[in-house]
C-alpha cells in the first residue's frame, strides 16, 4: 500500500484574491520606458507608480484612501529632465522617495502627509554623479539615510542622504548592472550584471569577495539576499528558458537548486517575504504571480500555488508587512500595473477560523525606525535592522499598522567648503557652496542660504524662523485674495445700477431715473471731492511737519 506524504507548511494554503474595481486604482498612465523595473513602490502611507509625462519623467504618488479614478491632471512629482526609472521609498520614513531617472541625477524627495496638492517639482535633495541614466536605487536596511545608486555607466554609489555626499564608489563592474541587494543587516551586498556574474562586495569598502557565473542567457537577472544568508536568483538559459536558483555566498559556483520554469521572455522579479520566507515570483508581462517557500529541507524551494489574472501586469509592487491587515490573516497586499490603466489590488491570505491575532503568521517584522545612522555603518559597525510585533501596534478598527510617531521630515547638513572666501569691498565674487567630496551636489530649503556679501556667511534660519515666514507670506495671500474679491463685488454692484437706471431711462422716459442717476453721479463727485481734500489735506500737513 502506498501512500503520499503532504508536506506541512502553514502557508500552503495560502490563496490571492483581487479587490474590487472600486476599491482599486484607475486612469493611471503607467510609464511605456522599456528599462526592467517594477514602475511601482508601496509603503503603509502611499502608494507610487511611475507614470508617462511630456517634457520629462514624473512619478505619482497616492495615499491609500484615494481609490478609484483618478483626475488625468493630478498632481505629479515631476522635477527630473528626463523619464523616471526607478523610485524606492525610505524604509526609516514613510514620507521619503528616491528616484532615478535618464538625467543621470537621483532625487529625494519628502512627501507631505495626505499627499500632493499641486505637482512637486524641488527635491530635498539632488545627487549628482552618474554620467549616464541611473537606473536603480535602493536603501540600506538598517542605517539611516544610506542609499545605493547605480547607472548605465557601470558604477556604484553609495551616499549619506543627510549630507550629500559619497561614501563608497565602486566601479569593478564592465558593464551595466542590472540589481543589487543588501544582505539581512546592510554588512555584504550582492550585484547581478550584463556580463552574466553574480557578485558579492563588501559595501564599506568596495572590495570583490567573490564573483561567479549566475545565469547563461544574456537577458537581465536578479539576485537578493534571504534573510539566513543564502542567495536568490532569477534568470534565464540558453535557450531563453526562465530559471531560478539558490546559492551559497561561499560556493556560488554551486547552485544548490536550479531549475526551469517556462518560456516566456518577461524578466521575473523575485518579491521576498523575510518574515514568512515566501517568495514571489512576478514576471514582467505576465499574468500570473508565483510564490515558494524556502525551508532548510530539501528540495528548498517549495511551490506553494498560482495567482491567476487576465491581464498582463506592466509592473508590480510589495506592500511592507506593517501595512497588511493582520485581521483577515493577509500576509501579502500587492499591487500590480495592468497595460489598460488599471492599479489592481491583490490580497493574499492563510484561511484561519479564529478572529484572534495569529502570532504563527506575524512574527516580529521590520520596524520604521533606523538601528544605527550613516557615520556608524561607514565607521564599521553592524546592526540588524529594529523589529517590534505586529500585536502591539494594531489599530483594531482599521485592522492596520499604526504608526506610533509623528511624521519625520529629511533634513540635509549643508557642509561650509573652507576654500570659499567672502566677498569683499573690490567687486570680487565669492565662489559658490561646494557640495561633497565626492561630486554629490544638493540643494535643500532650509539650507540654501550662500556667504554674505561682505563678511562672515550669514546665519541659517532655523525651522521656526521659516515656519513665522512662510506664515506672514499666507497671510499676505489671504489679504490680496481678499481685497480682490471685495473689488470685483463693488464693480458687479456698480455695473448693475447703471444697466438697471438704463434700463428705466428707456422703459418709462420720465425724469425719475435720470434724476437719480444724477443724485448718484453728484454723491459720487461729492465722495471723489471730499477724499481729494482729505489727501491734500494729509500731504500738507506732512509738509508742515518737514518743515517744522
Amino acid at each position: 500500500m502506498s501512500f503520499r506524504v503532504v508536506r506541512s507548511s502553514k502557508f500552503r494554503h495560502v490563496y490571492g484574491q483581487a479587490l474590487k474595481r472600486e476599491q482599486c486604482y484607475d486612469n493611471i498612465r503607467v510609464s511605456k520606458s522599456s528599462w526592467d523595473s517594477t514602475f511601482c513602490a508601496v509603503n503603509p502611507k502611499f502608494l507610487a507608480i511611475i507614470v508617462e509625462s511630456a517634457g520629462g519623467g514624473a512619478f505619482i504618488v497616492l495615499p491609500h484612501n484615494k481609490v478609484g479614478r483618478i483626475a488625468a491632471d493630478h498632481p505629479l512629482v515631476g522635477g527630473h529632465k528626463g523619464p523616471v526609472l526607478d523610485i524606492a521609498w525610505c524604509p526609516h520614513n514613510d514620507n521619503v522617495i528616491a528616484s532615478g531617472s535618464e538625467d543621470c541625477v537621483v532625487k529625494v524627495w519628502q512627501i507631505p502627509d495626505g499627499g500632493l496638492s499641486r505637482t512637486l517639482t524641488e527635491p530635498v535633495v539632488d545627487l549628482v554623479f552618474h554620467q549616464r541614466r541611473v537606473g536603480l536605487v535602493l536603501w540600506h536596511p538598517s542605517a539611516l539615510n544610506v542609499l545605493l545608486t547605480a547607472g548605465s555607466d557601470n558604477q556604484v554609489v553609495i551616499w549619506n542622504v543627510g549630507t550629500g555626499e559619497i561614501l563608497v564608489h565602486i566601479d569593478s563592474h564592465p558593464d551595466i548592472v542590472y540589481s543589487a541587494c543588501f544582505n539581512w543587516d546592510g554588512a555584504k551586498l550582492v550585484t547581478t550584471c550584463k556580463d552574466k556574474k553574480i557578485r558579492i562586495y563588501d559595501p564599506r569598502t568596495g572590495e570583490l569577495e567573490s564573483e561567479a557565473m549566475c545565469h547563461e542567457g544574456s537577458k537581465a537577472t536578479r539576485a537578493i539576499f534571504l534573510r539566513h544568508g543564502l542567495i536568490f536568483t532569477t534568470g534565464f538559459n540558453r535557450s531563453s528558458e526562465r530559471q531560478y536558483s539558490l546559492r551559497a555566498p561561499d560556493a556560488l559556483n554551486e547552485p544548490i537548486v536550479m531549475v526551469e520554469l517556462d518560456t516566456s521572455n518577461g524578466v521575473m522579479f523575485p518579491l521576498y517575504d523575510a518574515d514568512t520566507n515566501l517568495i514571489y515570483l512576478c514576471g514582467k508581462g505576465d499574468s500570473v504571480i508565483r510564490y515558494f517557500e524556502v525551508t532548510p529541507e530539501p528540495p528548498f524551494v517549495h511551490y506553494i500555488n498560482t495567482f491567476q489574472t487576465t491581464e498582463p501586469q506592466r509592473g508590480i509592487g510589495l506592500m511592507p508587512k506593517r501595512g497588511c491587515d493582520v485581521t483577515t490573516c493577509e500576509v501579502a497586499k500587492f499591487y500590480r500595473m495592468n497595460n489598460n490603466g488599471l492599479c489592481q489590488v491583490i490580497s493574499m491570505t492563510v484561511p484561519r477560523k479564529s478572529d484572534l491575532f495569529q502570532e504563527d503568521l506575524y512574527p516580529d517584522t521590520l520596524a520604521e525606525d533606523a538601528a544605527i545612522s550613516a557615520e556608524e555603518w561607514i565607521d564599521g559597525k553592524d546592526a540588524d535592522p529594529i523589529t517590534f510585533s505586529l500585536k502591539d501596534r494594531v489599530s483594531i478598527v482599521q485592522g492596520g499598522y499604526v504608526s506610533s510617531s509623528a511624521s519625520k521630515s529629511l533634513s540635509v547638513n549643508k557642509k561650509v567648503n573652507i576654500l570659499n572666501k567672502p566677498r569683499g569691498g573690490g567687486g570680487g565674487s565669492s565662489g559658490a557652496a561646494s557640495s561633497s567630496a565626492g561630486g554629490g551636489s544638493y540643494s535643500s530649503s532650509a539650507n540654501n542660504n550662500e556667504a554674505s556679501d561682505a563678511g562672515p556667511p550669514a546665519a541659517v534660519l532655523s525651522e521656526k524662523d521659516l515656519r513665522s515666514i512662510q506664515d506672514e507670506i499666507r497671510k499676505l495671500k489671504a489679504i490680496i485674495v481678499k481685497q480682490e474679491n471685495r473689488i470685483r463685488a463693488l464693480e458687479a454692484k456698480v455695473n448693475a445700477g447703471n444697466g438697471d437706471e438704463t434700463d428705466a431711462r428707456n422703459k418709462n422716459g420720465s425724469g425719475s431715473g435720470s434724476s437719480a442717476a444724477a443724485s448718484n453721479v453728484a454723491s459720487d463727485s461729492k465722495a471723489s471731492e471730499s477724499a481729494n481734500d482729505h489727501v491734500s489735506t494729509s500731504a500738507a500737513t506732512a509738509a508742515a511737519q518737514e518743515a517744522d
